[in-house]
């Protein structure tokens, strides 16, 4: 027995750093003391577990990100097929280690890759997992809306936010007027901010909306807000007008997408 934890405590090591604190059947974890406090990203499934379907058998979900694969195995857990995704392989090496360890192997399908590869792809999820990459992105609207039009029930969205939280957004924000642009200005109006250098020391930190724009591009991509489980989390669902919704973009959409795919003239 002390061999074999010796041994799992050695690989924690090699595999490191770890972002993700994973708890192992033998109640070794891999980052105990994180960074952010607390138990991460434990304490954030909490919140949104109860909002959750409990049985997820027959889901398909997609997990965006996945990191060392925290939210896939407490998905896979509850019975889904998850296809995780990311885009370093440092990641998905703690990942596929982890998931042998968990038992949990042939539940995940590990995938390097990143969200605009979805672009050439067909088919849904049931749920798709879209944690703590967002601002990460430099294009964001594209993968939101490459990413709700392959959400069949629920999409769980997370992102880094701006602190404008301060009352409901003013008035109708619809239309404005070109010469009542001041109104842009206004607490609660959408808006997000861009990051040309680093945020936290981080070179990969792009924008910070605030919350309601972070609702308002839910909306536009076809998605309903349902509940908010926690600081900076979303629950949503495909809207009903949804192709109506897209129907706005979609053309354009696709033929950049289409000519992004053909490569210079």
């Amino acid at each position: 027995m002390e061999a074999a934890q010796e041994a799992r405590r050695r690989r924690i090591r090699e595999l490191g750093p770890w972002f993700h604190n994973l708890h192992l059947p033998d109640g070794m974890q891999t980052l105990p003391a994180h960074p952010l406090g607390g138990d991460f990203p434990r304490f954030k499934w909490r919140q949104i577990a109860p909002h959750l379907p409990a049985d997820l058998q027959g889901w398909r979900v997609l997990d965006v990100g996945c990191n060392a694969g925290f939210y896939s195995f407490e998905l896979a857990r509850r019975g889904a097929r998850v296809t995780a995704l990311d885009v370093d392989p440092h990641y998905l090496a703690q990942a596929r280690w982890a998931a042998g360890e968990l038992g949990l192997a042939d539940r995940i399908d590990f995938r390097q890759g990143q969200v605009y590869d979805l672009a050439g792809e067909a088919g849904h999820f049931d749920l798709v997992w879209f944690m703590g990459v967002f601002y990460h992105l430099r294009y964001p609207l594209l993968a939101l809306d490459l990413l709700a039009r392959r959400t069949a029930r629920l999409m769980v969205f997370q992102t880094l936010t701006m602190p404008d939280d301060a009352g409901a957004p003013v008035g109708d924000t619809a239309d404005c007027a070109i010469d009542a642009r001041e109104r842009l200005l206004a607490p609660g109006w959408p808006r997000m901010a861009f990051i040309e250098e680093r945020l936290a020391g981080d070179p990969t930190n792009w924008w910070a909306p605030n919350a309601a724009a972070v609702e308002a591009m839910l909306r536009s991509s076809g998605l309903q807000v349902q509940a908010r489980p926690g600081h900076e989390i979303w629950l949503c669902t495909p809207h009903a007008d949804a192709d109506a919704t897209r129907a706005l973009w979609q053309p354009q959409h696709d033929s950049l997408l289409g000519a992004a795919a053909r490569g210079p003239a």
